[in-house]
């Protein structure tokens, strides 16, 4: 416990930058009223909207949350989800330098419709997902790498956080690993084509995909693809979220370390957790901490996002008081 705490007392103004695909979650919420004569669905009438960080974005809110000072590199369109995600930023005193606005660039948005009762919880019944037609123009990928690189060298890691939409990709990550900080990945559908990064965070579902297989609970199995992505990738660690099994932790040279999940096996909403989780971990490895001190954090982090409704952060607070209860 005073190896946690202590990493914690470290999080604050660590510099952190974030090359990140950045996501717009909107949220609709809708009283039900009634069911339609048109068609046997609900009619929601419409009390609020609002749009919070997501993606690489709500990894970026988690820092700043914790503690740190992330400096974000990316791109969004000059749309109504781009400029409230700048706000957002803004309002937490997060600097947008690092971020491009590209008239031609669709920020990407998912929409999240609920309904509830006036007197009872709100369920998500429909989720609207707008993307840009293609990945980022290859001179945003140039400009990424320009911004990137300086403030990595200045920073006390890197992370990367790779939703298929162009901001992130494995060519830059190799140039930010060149910088000699810490760099970790999470990415949502191509983690394997990293290489050289010090660490990665996939959950159970991503790297079973990378090799056609089904994990469940065979802890052989999960063995194998492990350290066989371990070498794949030529990196020390890798963490692996496995839901309500926990976490394994992957390093060179160590046995496999399994953390039993925090909080028990029951969520409210998981949107979000593996940002927080990347989030966390990347900090404490900033902070000096070792990778098995550094998954404990996340595993705390994730246990205690889950249990907040739509996507959430943690604060230092939050985890402290986690690790000391």
């Amino acid at each position: 416990m005073k190896k946690l705490l202590s990493t914690i007392a470290k999080f604050r103004d660590k510099v952190i930058v974030v090359a990140a695909d950045l996501v717009a979650d909107e949220f609709v919420f809708g009283e039900i009223a009634r069911v339609s004569r048109e068609a046997p669905v609900l009619i929601l009438k419409h009390r609020e909207s609002r749009y919070v960080p997501g993606g690489g974005a709500n990894a970026i809110c988690n820092l700043a949350t914790l503690g740190a000072i992330p400096m974000p590199v990316g791109v969004v369109g000059d749309d109504e989800a781009g400029r409230a995600l700048l706000k957002h930023f803004e309002d937490r005193d997060i600097p947008t330098g690092g971020i491009l606005v590209d008239p031609d660039f669709i920020t990407t948005t998912k929409t999240r419709i609920l309904a509830g009762t006036i007197h009872g919880g709100r369920q998500q019944v429909l989720r609207i997902d707008r993307e840009p037609s293609q990945p980022s123009a290859l001179w945003l990928s140039k400009r990424f790498a320009e911004i990137a690189i300086p403030l990595a060298r200045e920073a006390s890691a890197v992370l990367i956080s790779d939703y298929g939409y162009g901001a992130a990709s494995p060519a830059l990550a190799a140039k930010l690993g060149k910088t000699g900080v810490p760099v970790t990945v999470d990415s949502r559908y191509g983690i394997s084509r990293y290489r050289g990064v010090t660490a990665a965070t996939p959950n159970e579902p991503e790297l079973e995909d990378v090799f056609k297989t089904t994990i469940g609970n065979d802890l052989k199995r999960l063995e194998r693809s492990g350290r066989a992505l371990l070498g794949r990738m030529k990196m020390k660690a890798l963490l692996v979220t496995r839901g309500r099994d926990g976490m394994a932790l992957f390093e060179t040279g160590r046995p496999t370390l399994h953390i039993p999940i925090h909080g028990g096996s029951e969520n409210t909403d998981v949107t979000g957790a593996g940002d927080t989780v990347i989030a966390t971990f990347t900090l404490a490895l900033a902070a000096g901490a070792d990778f098995a001190t550094a998954a404990h954090l996340a595993n705390y982090a994730g246990g205690i996002v889950v249990m907040k409704p739509a996507t959430a952060t943690v604060s230092a607070d939050e985890l402290v008081q986690a690790v000391s209860s």
